[in-house]
């Protein structure tokens, strides 16, 4: 599928921006005042501002306030609706920590267990898409919640948690590439299926469909190279688990490493997470001879 920057910028950010809220709401770090402040700021921005950000790829973004009445059928509603709950959930908290220096613990929980479920929400909206095979499985929410976790982790200043998570999230980026790349032939699509027309023998194209890119082209059929995409996810996982996971093992603690770390980390999440879009295969590029 074509990868919107949109949607690469709303998936990474906001997903590190609740990953972070979830950290808070569990009192980590133990901040109150104008820290509790500056560290709540950074993960409102985050959030909010990846939210922001997926408006930008609707048709009318004018209606984005229409995706919430949804809620009992799209998953992109429920989404919309968690992110709603757990902002307001977590600004409570914030005010009480920030202003009273009150920490309200039944309130963080429920803030975090909102945080998770809105990463999982948003999983859910490529996770649900059965023409999407890559997407269409159990790999698919819990590599969008260890990234937002890990990232959590690592902004919260969370150590020990963000080093098993780089680890934890390479492992879990790679299993979903080998898992991925044999869906699409593990669904059966073909030509013939995509056709109905496999009862009367084999099936090629004759010529394309259109004489011009139309919008399907546009959005669902995307082609990277295969020696590219090799290329990418090297370099993703390097940047995102093992250049960030050996700066915070083998190398006294600075707060410049440590800033080096989080943005080779977030850098690595926005290669991965270019390839999770570019290397979807829609099942509607079966009509235009590619997958």
């Amino acid at each position: 599928m074509h990868p919107a920057p949109s949607i690469i910028f709303f998936t990474v950010f906001s997903g590190l921006g609740f990953g972070m809220l979830a950290f808070l709401g569990l009192g980590k770090p133990d901040v109150s005042g104008f820290t509790a402040f500056i560290f709540f700021a950074i993960a409102y921005a985050l959030a909010v501002g990846g939210l922001i950000s997926s408006t930008f790829h609707l048709g009318n973004p004018q209606r984005a306030l229409k995706a919430f009445t949804q809620w009992k059928t799209s998953w992109l509603s429920r989404e919309g609706c968690l992110a709603v709950a757990t902002l307001i959930v977590m600004g409570l908290y914030a005010i009480g920590i920030i202003f009273f220096h009150t920490r309200i613990g039944i309130l963080g929980l429920l803030g975090a267990a909102l945080c998770v479920c809105t990463v999982l929400g948003t999983s859910m909206i490529y996770t649900q898409i059965k023409t999407v095979p890559r997407w269409h499985h159990w790999t698919t929410p819990l590599v969008f919640l260890g990234y937002a976790l890990t990232g959590g982790a690592f902004l919260t200043g969370q150590v020990r948690v963000a080093a098993a998570g780089l680890v934890t999230i390479g492992a879990l980026q790679v299993i979903s590439w080998i898992i991925g790349d044999k869906r699409f032939a593990e669904e059966g699509s073909s030509i013939e299926t995509a056709t109905g027309l496999g009862s009367i023998g084999k099936v090629r194209m004759f010529e394309a469909p259109h004489s011009s890119k139309n919008y399907l082209m546009k959005e669902m059929v995307h082609v990277i190279g295969r020696k590219h995409a090799r290329t990418l996810r090297i370099i993703g996982v390097v940047l995102l688990s093992l250049l960030p996971w050996t700066i915070l093992m083998f190398f006294p603690f600075s707060h410049v490493l440590a800033v080096i770390a989080l943005l080779a980390h977030v850098a690595g999440a926005l290669t991965t997470r270019w390839l999770f879009f570019a290397e979807a295969e829609h099942t509607v590029g079966l009509y235009y001879g590619q997958r």
